[in-house]
């Protein structure tokens, strides 16, 4: 069953994943340490964990599956969710796969590096447009896929993890 998993402490495209699971009669779970606005759908589901470090994280980990989708900008957050066979998308629209999650880490750890060593400041630029449009198209794509790959026994509005 195709089910949308979001990190959603930090995530800023979070109406644009409602958009999308409307569009697709898909669920939604939105994994946060803290309470959040949501819409009232009853394909919505807010998630909330411990305040502990890496707990949404753990929690989307356990629950994500093969043909499920997890938003996420944390890399080893994704990188977890690959090897359970789930699709995993950037908020900037960045599609994480097995061909490109070891540079990715590679990439984290370095620029962890520099930064811990004061020689870089600051975190990624401000989401744009342009990154809100990739991401959609990304979505879309993913979907699509997925849906192409279970034919007849995809399930909507299907599954909401408590």
């Amino acid at each position: 069953m195709l089910h949308i998993f979001v990190d959603a402490d930090a995530c800023p495209v979070k109406p644009e994943v409602y958009r999308v699971a409307g569009r697709f009669r898909l669920c939604v779970t939105l994994v946060a340490n803290a309470r959040m606005r949501v819409p009232e759908e009853p394909w919505i589901a807010l998630q909330i964990v411990g305040s502990e470090l890496d707990a949404a994280d753990d929690w989307i980990a356990e629950h994500a599956q093969l043909h499920d989708i997890v938003v996420t900008g944390d890399i080893p957050l994704a990188q977890r969710c690959l090897s359970k066979g789930a699709q995993v998308i950037g908020p900037t629209g960045k599609r994480f796969t097995e061909d490109n999650i070891g540079q990715s880490v590679a990439t984290r750890n370095l620029l962890t590096e520099l930064r811990d060593a004061g020689e870089m400041m600051g975190g990624p630029p401000p989401l744009n447009k342009r990154d809100r449009s990739r991401f959609l198209q990304q979505l879309d794509e993913v979907i699509q896929s997925i849906r192409r790959r279970q034919g007849s026994n995809c399930t909507y509005f299907g599954r909401i993890t408590p």
